[in-house]
């Protein structure tokens, strides 16, 4: 079976659509969602419907922090993610609302965990940024692959059998062998908004049987979502960091 990982779409159709669309053309049988589905973008309920039509048809769906701002608390965030936040919640219904209050924060399968921050705290939001970060959740969960988001930077940490940690960066459509004899935390790049100075959206693709892990780019239409954040009132540096990719 193959998996799409798709994560930190922030309310951005038109990357979201070529993601999608994407996946269908690579023969994906079912996806999972890692969080932040609003924030940022200027199409909350299309990604939201969307999202919810995949949950439905048995997607797997974890909460974000920016979801979770949406039908709470702010507190904590920048001045423009919470501008943002303030603009989303009042394009949101009471569907969404219901969906978004009901998400986990983690869901566990098999050997697999899915979550949008972090596996060991996940409703702390920390960041999984560094070595350090990444071994702290290595050794507190006992999966062999973890699956997050977050951090909108696509970046990959192992654990050897003997305690050894080490990193990589993935490169866009090279095949990735998670081998048992490791244990791996996939933190899978931002569909929405990219911040690794690749403007191209990001997401993974999840050969089940045999555990091989794809990081794919994929060119989407910047111009018409960078133009709905400007027509929407949102902060104009949310639609100008589309382009640079940060």
């Amino acid at each position: 079976m193959r998996i799409a990982l798709i994560s930190d779409i922030h309310a951005n159709r038109e990357a979201l659509e070529a993601c999608l669309a994407h996946a269908a053309r690579a023969g994906v049988d079912r996806y999972v969602f890692l969080g932040d589905y609003v924030g940022y973008g200027a199409d909350p309920e299309w990604v939201l419907d969307t999202v919810m039509e995949h949950v439905a048809r048995g997607a797997v769906a974890v909460l974000g922090n920016h979801d979770a701002a949406a039908i709470g608390s702010s507190e904590g965030m920048n001045a423009q993610a919470t501008e943002a936040i303030d603009w989303t919640r009042g394009r949101l219904s009471a569907a969404h609302r219901d969906f978004l209050a009901k998400l986990p924060l983690t869901v566990e399968q098999g050997a697999v965990v899915y979550v949008h921050a972090n596996p060991v705290a996940p409703a702390g939001w920390d960041y999984v940024s560094d070595l350090f970060s990444a071994s702290r959740c290595l050794i507190g969960t006992s999966a062999h692959v973890t699956f997050c988001g977050h951090t909108h930077l696509p970046s990959l940490f192992h654990m050897s059998a003997t305690g050894k940690f080490a990193s990589f960066d993935p490169v866009d459509r090279v095949e990735i062998p998670l081998t048992t004899r490791r244990r791996w935390l996939a933190v899978i790049g931002s569909v929405g908004q990219p911040r690794d100075d690749n403007p191209a959206a990001c997401y993974a693709l999840l050969d089940d049987s045999t555990f091989v892990l794809t990081y794919v780019r994929v060119p989407y239409d910047i111009d018409t979502a960078a133009g709905k954040i400007r027509d929407a009132g949102l902060p104009l540096a949310l639609a100008y960091r589309l382009y640079k990719g940060r």
